[in-house]
């Protein structure tokens, strides 16, 4: 099962790679990991999404809550949060699906940042899905790179 993990942390070094390895320590994969600073400089939002039964993610996050850089951890449920994540994609262009892959932008709501000769690069943010679905349409055109950010996400309402 997928489960999303937002935890506030101080803002020190080393507290990526000990949440990092808390995980591996429990042979549990992280698929996304994203962590920057909030609107207190002391503080930090980690985002890790990963794979694991329930039973596997309580001990992490257990694990984690003991950590004395953690100051609130939520495992997010789906319907609770509100999630995004940008990706860049380099994808191959010529005269011939040139106007077609405008077109995928254009339904999609990308943008595109930059051109060169053989290729086209395309910028977009939103959720898992979108971001997916963009991927897997430009995909048989030729992704030459591509780099993406990892989710971030935020409970809804007024917690």
């Amino acid at each position: 099962m997928k489960h999303t993990i937002s935890a506030l942390v101080r803002n020190r070094p080393g507290v990526l790679a000990e949440s990092s390895a808390a995980f591996q320590n429990n042979k549990i994969n992280i698929t996304s990991i994203s962590c920057g600073e909030t609107e207190n400089m002391d503080v930090s939002r980690m985002v890790i999404c990963a794979e694991g039964s329930d039973e596997d993610i309580a001990k992490v996050t257990g694990e984690l809550e003991d950590m004395d850089f953690v100051i609130k951890l939520d495992d997010l449920a789906r319907k609770e949060f509100v999630d995004r994540e940008l990706v860049l994609i380099k994808v191959e262009v010529d005269k011939d699906n040139m106007s077609q892959i405008m077109q995928i932008f254009e339904v999609f709501r990308a943008d595109v940042v930059g051109m060169g000769q053989k290729t086209i690069t395309v910028e977009l943010s939103g959720d898992q899905e979108r971001v997916e679905g963009l991927i897997k349409i430009l995909h048989p055109f030729g992704i030459k790179s591509m780099c993406r950010t990892g989710m971030i996400a935020l409970k809804r309402g007024d917690d």
